[in-house]
C-alpha cells in the first residue's frame, strides 16, 4: 500500500487516504464500496435508487465484505428519510452523506449516535448553513462534476467554500489523478471526492461496453443538459441526449409521466409515496411542477445505460474528467497511485520551497 496522507478528513472519519468515491446512482453498491473502503478511501452506498429493503440488503452486503468506514448517501426529502437514518444508526454505518441538506434535528441524531454528517453543497451560503446546523464536514462540487451539477468551476467555487466554513471541505468536480488531490490539499481542502473515476474501475458494476463508451469520449463529449429532468445534468453528449434536447416540452413531459410508471413498478413504491416525495422535492429544491414530473425520468433513464448497458435508450451520467481517463484500474490500485503521485508533487513542491528559501538574501 502506498504511504498515508493524514488530512482532517481521514481523521474525521477513520480512513487511510483523503479519497471518497460517491454515491452515484445505480453505480455505487456494494461491489465498489467494500473495494474502495478495503483500499483506505470512503466509499458510499448510493441508496436513491434503492428501496429501504435494497439499501437493507446493500449494508449487509458492504458489511460482509469489509469491517472499515463505509457511507451511505441518502435523499433528505424522500419520505422514509428518518426510516432510513435510523437504520444507518442500527447497522453503526460510519459515515451519512446527503445530496440535499438534512433539517438540522436529522443531523443532531445522526451526530448523537456517532455517525459522521457530510452533505454535499453548491455554494459557501449552503456550506455556512449546514455548518451552523452541525454538519461534520461538507463536499462541495464544481461545475466540471458529472450528474447534477452547478455552474461555477472547481477552482472558483472551492476557495469560496473554504473562506466560508471551519469544517472539513472535500472537493470534488474535475479530480481524477495525484496532481487534482495535490491541488485540492494545496487549496487546504481535506480530500478529494470522485465519481466518474470510480464509474471506471474494475469493481464498478456498470456493463464493459458502456464503460468503453466512456473510455472513447473525448474532453468535449459532455453537455450540461435541463431536458434530462427539468435541473442542469452533465452527461454524455449521446445521440438520446441530443433527441431530448430537441424535443418539445409536452413531449418530455409525457416521457417523464411514463418513467415514473415504471419506475413505481419496478421498486413497488406507491403513488401516494412517490406524489409526497414530489411535494418534498418541490419545496426544498424551489422546482415548478413540470421539473418535479420530468425528475422522474432520471431513475429510469440512468438505469437503461448504466445497468442494463442500452446507451441508446439510456442517459449516462459523466463529469468532464470523461475525456481524460483512458484506463480501467482496480479501486486498490487506482487510490495506490493516485496518493504516490500526489506525495511526489507534494515533496517536489517542498523542496521548490526550500530553494526559494535558501536563495533569499
Amino acid at each position: 500500500m502506498s504511504p498515508r496522507l493524514r488530512t482532517a478528513l481521514t481523521d474525521l472519519v477513520g480512513i487511510e487516504h483523503p479519497i471518497v468515491q460517491t454515491g452515484m446512482g445505480w453505480v455505487a453498491g456494494p461491489s465498489l464500496v467494500s473495494a474502495t473502503a478495503e483500499a483506505g478511501g470512503l466509499g458510499i452506498l448510493a441508496s436513491a435508487t434503492m428501496t429501504f429493503a435494497e439499501l437493507e440488503a446493500a449494508i449487509a452486503k458492504t458489511k460482509a465484505h469489509t469491517a472499515k468506514p463505509f457511507g451511505v448517501n441518502i435523499r433528505a426529502d424522500a419520505a422514509d428519510a428518518p426510516e432510513r437514518i435510523d437504520l444507518l444508526i442500527r447497522e453503526k454505518v460510519a459515515v451519512a452523506s446527503f445530496a440535499l441538506a438534512p433539517k438540522q434535528d436529522l443531523i443532531a441524531k445522526l451526530k448523537d449516535a456517532g455517525v459522521v454528517v457530510i452533505p454535499s453543497i453548491g455554494a459557501a451560503k449552503h456550506a455556512r448553513k449546514v455548518a451552523s446546523w452541525g454538519a461534520d464536514a461538507v463536499i462541495v462540487q464544481g461545475g466540471e462534476g458529472g450528474g447534477h451539477t452547478g455552474p461555477v468551476a472547481t477552482t472558483l467555487l472551492l476557495p469560496s467554500v473554504l473562506d466560508a466554513v471551519d469544517i472539513p471541505v472535500v472537493a470534488a468536480g474535475g479530480f481524477f489523478d495525484g496532481r487534482g488531490l495535490a491541488a485540492a490539499l494545496a487549496y487546504g481542502a481535506a480530500g478529494v471526492a470522485m465519481g466518474t473515476r470510480f464509474l471506471l474501475t474494475q469493481e464498478s458494476t456498470v456493463p464493459d461496453a458502456v464503460k468503453q463508451e466512456y473510455l472513447r469520449r473525448q474532453l468535449q463529449d459532455t453537455v450540461v443538459s435541463v431536458k434530462v429532468d427539468g435541473m442542469p445534468h452533465r452527461v454524455l453528449n449521446t445521440e438520446l441526449v441530443q433527441r431530448l434536447e430537441h424535443a418539445g416540452r409536452w413531449r418530455g413531459l409525457t416521457a417523464a409521466v411514463g418513467n415514473a410508471t415504471r419506475f413505481k413498478s419496478m421498486t413497488g413504491m406507491k403513488w401516494s409515496t412517490m406524489i409526497r416525495d414530489g411535494l418534498a422535492m418541490r419545496k426544498t429544491k424551489d422546482l415548478s411542477w413540470s421539473q418535479v414530473i420530468m425528475a422522474a425520468n432520471t431513475p429510469m433513464l440512468l438505469r437503461a445505460g448504466l445497468v442494463e448497458g442500452n446507451t441508446k435508450a439510456g442517459v449516462l451520467a459523466a463529469g468532464q474528467v470523461t475525456g481524460i481517463i483512458d484506463d480501467l484500474p482496480t479501486c486498490a490500485e487506482l487510490i495506490d497511485r493516485i496518493v504516490t503521485d500526489a506525495l511526489a508533487r507534494i515533496d517536489a513542491l517542498g523542496a521548490l520551497a526550500g530553494e526559494a528559501k535558501s536563495a533569499r538574501p
